[in-house]
């Protein structure tokens, strides 16, 4: 029964540096929450958005962590999925007059939580 407590309950997974902005991919995430990950897999395959494949790809590889760290796969739940705000790149889009505006290119980190519960 020792073991049991020692081993890890939940796997998780991040992207770094993503070119989808927060704010696309947050969208996304609220489809996905506290849901079961074979039913997330399914919204996110036939979902038309940008972040849905980066999202996709994300479960997949946390889903793989899971089997690895604890050599079995589990009916598994996404209990905790966060995007916090990466890197912007700033633009200039030139304006009347010969001045300039700026664009924000903003990007994103986002990080998967997957357990047997949802908490």
């Amino acid at each position: 029964m020792s073991e049991e407590k020692d081993t890890p309950l939940e796997a998780f997974a991040s992207l770094k540096h993503s070119g989808v902005t927060p704010q696309k991919v947050r969208r996304i995430v609220d489809l996905i929450r506290g849901r079961s990950v074979d039913e997330a897999l399914a919204i996110l395959r036939f979902s038309p958005h940008s972040a849905s494949g980066i999202l996709y790809k994300l479960i997949v590889s946390a889903q793989a962590n899971y089997a690895n760290l604890l050599g079995r796969d589990d009916d598994l739940f996404v209990s905790s999925v966060y995007v916090d705000e990466g890197k912007t790149y700033k633009r200039g889009r030139p304006r009347a007059r010969g001045s300039s505006s700026r664009i924000l290119k903003r990007g994103s980190h986002v990080t998967v939580t997957l357990s047997k519960e949802v908490r």
